[in-house]
């Protein structure tokens, strides 16, 4: 017999807090995260603006200065949201069985950082100064690794790589590995720190990015018809899954239930979405058919939404089909809007946004809706919070590559 899977701990490094608390208040009361980039020179960039990580001591997080060094941003995030999870969760680790914990976690580009100072070593200094550090340093699954590494947890562990659908995928995996007993517990999610000058350079090329320099706050507006681009961003969210079995032995404390999860891909095209949303449709049903829920169970949904002219019409187009007649009635926003777009990271961010909204009864807005787009018509939570009983919300990520995922999280009963 499948599993029940259960929420049980949250933790986050985002550009709007770097703990639950902040987060959540930044997201409810629609503080956006975007300024002008400092953690490089974007003179000359097409776009300037991001939603860096502010304030954020890894020492503070039980990093040393020795593991510092060796360590790049992303991975840096995973191991502060993991201590946060696994504290909130009250786990003790100390009387559990670590081989049925396990690490999954996403991340779409691992550190392009690392690559970008290593080359400039490499063309001058040459290739015997490179660091020794240089390959764990870059490698996406690091993440993953060190967490483990950290806690000891020596169950299933895995990193998925499916660009801005990472962390949603991470979870699914998680989820699935759970619900199957491969393992009792797992920390998942996703983490991305990725705002330097190649990445930024890259998506600028792509004509995907907001160049809306003079206004960063008000840059990131899914949904809106005068949107332009999305705005970069970095970060990491993780949650504790755990069977119910398990969850109520050690009376945890559960934040919500997760029940369904589905996947696709639109095979069409590298970038741009299919225009006719069957794909990313496709996978939300199938998270639906997996909760064994129907479209007027879900009343919150927490779009990919990235406030890129493709991506906003064709997911309206997607959860119309997916949803029928009850796409009208059901509250849709992106949270983007606020924290900007965390790339391989998004998916976790935004899980731990739904895990919240049933905890809290608060549906967070999407900011920056000043003009209604004919072709984007639901019912987004313009701007300001919604006070409302959520009992089930569904999670989408789309990523480059056509990958589509779809996550159910609802309340525990």
């Amino acid at each position: 017999m499948k599993k029940r899977v259960v929420v049980t701990g949250l933790g986050v490094i985002s550009p709007v807090g770097n703990d639950i608390s902040s987060f959540w208040n930044s997201l409810k009361e629609g503080k956006s995260g975007v300024g002008l980039t400092t953690s490089f020179d974007a003179t000359g960039f097409d776009s300037r603006i991001a939603a860096e990580i502010k304030n954020f001591d890894p020492t503070h997080h039980g990093i040393s200065l020795k593991e510092i060094k060796r360590t790049a941003k992303f991975v840096q995030y995973a191991v502060a949201a993991a201590k946060q999870a696994i504290e909130s969760s009250g786990l003790n680790l100390d009387q559990e069985d670590r081989n049925r914990i396990g690490v999954i976690i996403g991340s779409g580009i691992g550190s392009l950082h690392t690559i970008e100072e290593e080359h400039k070593v490499l063309l001058s200094k040459g290739p015997s100064r490179l660091s020794p550090f240089l390959i764990p340093m870059l490698i996406v699954n690091e993440a993953s690794g060190l967490v483990a590494i950290v806690h000891g947890l020596k169950g299933p562990n895995l990193c998925i790589a499916t660009a801005c659908a990472s962390g949603s995928h991470a979870i699914g995996d998680a989820y699935r590995s759970i619900l199957y007993g491969d393992a009792d517990v797992i920390v998942t999610g996703g983490t991305e720190g990725c705002v330097v000058a190649t990445a930024v350079g890259g998506f600028c090329a792509l004509k995907a990015l907001s160049t809306r320099n003079d206004a960063p706050k008000r840059a990131s507006r899914p949904f809106d018809r005068d949107r332009d681009g999305f705005v970069m961003a970095e970060g990491c969210g993780l949650v504790v899954l755990e069977s119910l079995e398990h969850a109520q032995k050690r009376k945890a404390n559960i934040i919500a239930e997760i029940v369904g999860f589905g996947m696709t891909c639109d095979a069409y095209h590298i970038t741009a979405p299919d225009p006719d949303g069957q794909g990313a449709a496709a996978a939300m049903i199938m998270a639906m058919k997996d909760a064994q829920m129907n479209p007027e169970q879900i009343n919150y949904i927490n779009a990919h939404g990235t406030s890129t002219k493709l991506n906003d019409k064709i997911e309206t187009l997607s959860m119309k089909r997916a949803f029928g007649q009850h796409s009208k009635k059901v509250m849709v926003s992106s949270t983007k809007s606020v924290t900007g777009h965390l790339l391989g990271a998004a998916g976790g961010v935004e899980f731990i946004a739904c895990c919240l909204a049933i905890k809290d009864g608060v549906v967070p807005p999407t900011i920056n809706y000043e003009h209604p787009d004919p072709e984007c018509d639901l019912d987004y939570v313009p701007n300001i919070a919604r006070k409302i009983e959520v009992n089930a919300c569904m999670s989408n990520s789309l990523g480059f590559g056509g990958h589509n995922a779809s996550l159910i999280v609802k309340k525990f009963k």
